[in-house]
């Protein structure tokens, strides 16, 4: 007979099995692989995606999803190129991307009263791993999940400016984020960035 004990994730405060922790911990592996010594700019998104290859850090070679919307909303190409070519290029420009919640949001069933829920339960565990871990230079709201701790992140001394997108933050979560990836282009890279 085999005892486990349930322990709080420390990536999402939930209480997680050992699969969810396994994964956790890869992906932590994965990202902190590729974290710059010194980030220029910390992309904040609401919840690591499902799918891994949808994870930025990655190790698979295709991006989708929430990676392949950053990646192009910040001109770094990524067809046709190696995974780790691609890291090393986000990496050398001081990029890094976490997520408040840094486990999937992984039950569909719930609701989104619970989502925001469990961000605004993270919002202070984050801003303590920004101000003291991360330091980064400014910190980018990547996520419309993320809208329901604006306000609150805001009201945190996370030791540097957060860049919002008209008071909202970057939508790149999705194929409707045209402007706003332009908008963020544009504020990080300069206006002659394409």
């Amino acid at each position: 007979m085999s005892n486990t004990i349930a322990l709080p994730c420390d990536g999402c405060g939930r209480v997680a099995s050992p699969e969810h922790m396994a994964r956790r911990l890869r992906r932590l592996e994965w990202s902190t692989r590729y974290r710059p010594v010194h980030v220029d700019t910390l992309f904040l998104g609401a919840f690591s995606p499902e799918e891994e290859r949808d994870f930025l850090y990655s190790p698979g070679g295709k991006f989708h999803g929430e990676a392949e919307w950053l990646l192009k909303a910040l001109g770094i190409e990524s067809a046709g190129r190696a995974a780790g070519v691609v890291h090393a290029e986000f990496q050398r420009a001081g990029f890094f991307l976490t997520h408040v919640l840094e486990c999937p949001f992984d039950n569909v069933l719930e609701s989104q009263t619970n989502a925001a829920s469990l961000l605004v339960q993270r919002v202070k565990p984050v801003a303590t791993r920004i101000r003291r871990s991360l330091k980064p230079k400014r910190v980018v709201l990547v996520s419309q999940a993320i809208e329901p701790i604006v306000e609150a992140m805001q009201s945190l001394d996370l030791g540097c400016p957060i860049l919002l997108d008209s008071s909202k933050p970057y939508i790149l979560d999705s194929l409707l984020s045209g402007s706003s990836a332009a908008s963020l282009r544009t504020r990080l890279l300069g206006p002659t960035a394409s």
